[in-house]
């Protein structure tokens, strides 16, 4: 990867996010931006060393960044997947998936901790390999297969032939239908740390470096994220973000008022963390510090929480009643 062209994305990075105020949907469309420059960086290198791609392919991100709901410091979480199933076209597009990886985390994209990245192989096949491994997937029903497929519903294309992708997450959402899996996937997401206690307090962090900081990801984002993920499995719906999801379950599944409470909370709460998060790093973006909340804000964030935590209960009697 060129240092010095990948240095200057992320200069343009840096200034543009300190020049700029960002409504969620404003800086996610700049996410996906930065993730261009860089994809068109590492293709033009690997072109120039290896030849032209050996086959159509597509560059899909998951997590945060497949649902488009990205703070200002995000990791990489991003897998290929191309047409052509011969050793050459593997080596080629887990070499481009290396150049990504690295050029991302130059412009600032922190690695993923558990290796969710195209230069992974486990993330980086043919379509052929890749069905298989969905069909794998879906025939252990392990935590650890289950939590794969619930990464992979997040996938979003943002380079190449959208329709791969389109074509896998299809077959993953029939195969976990057929097999029901929804349970599992439910008893997959039930941990979330609580954010308000029972006398009304919020909970916050009593040590470390974030002592009085209530970490927003796992107790606010998570619910949200997690019912919604599933409602995308249980009703067919291929859109990734949360919003999308929530608004295309069909009103027999939930009616618009419920909708309405739940869609309403978690822009409150997209909006809340640009606002009030610590945004230092990837690590402190997650965290609000309540010392610093009017009481005001310190009721809105007590009102997303419990909605939150509501709609999870919505979606989780929905599907034990199956």
């Amino acid at each position: 990867m060129n240092l010095s062209h990948d240095s200057n994305i992320n200069g343009i990075r840096v200034k543009r996010l300190s020049d700029a105020s960002f409504s969620n949907e404003q800086l996610n469309h700049f996410h996906d931006f930065i993730y261009d420059q860089v994809l068109t960086a590492a293709l033009c290198k690997v072109s120039k060393e290896y030849g032209n791609p050996p086959s159509p392919f597509s560059f899909f991100v998951m997590g945060s960044a497949g649902r488009m709901e990205q703070s200002i410091w995000s990791d990489q979480d991003h897998g290929l997947v191309f047409t052509l199933k011969t050793d050459e076209a593997q080596e080629y597009f887990l070499k481009l998936g290396k150049e990504i990886s690295e050029g991302l985390e130059i412009a600032g994209y922190k690695k993923c901790s558990g290796s969710v990245m195209a230069s992974n192989p486990l993330w980086c096949k043919s379509m052929e390999d890749w069905e298989a491994q969905l069909g794998l997937w879906v025939g252990e029903s392990t935590w650890e297969s289950i939590r794969y497929l619930l990464i992979f519903a997040d996938a979003r294309s943002i380079h190449g032939n959208p329709g791969l992708v389109s074509r896998l997450k299809e077959k993953a959402f029939d195969e976990v239908k057929r097999e029901h899996l929804l349970l599992r996937m439910l008893d997959n997401t039930m941990y979330m740390k609580k954010g308000v206690g029972v006398l009304g307090q919020l909970l916050v962090e009593t040590h470390g470096a974030y002592t009085g900081s209530i970490n927003l990801k796992e107790t606010a984002f998570l619910p949200f994220v997690n019912a919604a993920r599933l409602l995308s499995f249980y009703g067919g719906i291929k859109e990734t973000p949360t919003l999308s999801r929530i608004s295309l379950v069909s009103d027999v599944m939930m009616p618009d008022q419920d909708k309405s409470l739940y869609s309403k909370n978690f822009s409150a709460l997209l909006d809340y963390r640009l606002k009030h998060g610590c945004n230092r790093d990837y690590d402190s973006g997650h965290y609000v510090n309540t010392s610093k909340l009017t009481k005001d804000e310190k009721k809105s964030l007590k009102e997303i929480l419990k909605v939150g935590e509501q709609f999870y209960e919505h979606v989780r009697r929905m599907l034990e009643r199956m």
